[in-house]
């Protein structure tokens, strides 16, 4: 059975009386643009589909593997000698 003609009970005889109203509707001239178009909006609709699923995918992904949190980050402790060292730097100092 062809499925072209299986889709919504059509028959035959109702397909090509579709398409010759389609054609007197908008003429041989617009059948290209409205195919091209039609298309046009199946092809972005089917990438927009694949986008959400990998979108999906890759957010169940995360959830079954959260990331690992970044190492602390360490401060440098001040040194005994830094601490007791005078406030004023050598180079600002009176000189003798």
């Amino acid at each position: 059975m062809n499925t072209l003609l299986a889709i919504g009970g059509f028959g035959g005889w109702e397909v090509i009386l579709i398409l010759a109203v389609v054609l007197l509707l908008f003429g041989a001239k617009k059948l290209p643009e409205l195919a091209k178009g039609l298309g046009q909006g199946i092809k972005e609709f089917k990438k927009a589909t694949t986008d959400v699923q990998k979108d999906l995918q890759s957010a169940l992904e995360e959830e079954n593997h959260p990331p690992t949190p970044p190492a602390p980050k360490t401060v440098p402790e001040k040194t005994e000698i830094a601490a007791t060292a005078p406030s004023t730097p050598p180079s600002t100092a009176p000189k003798a």
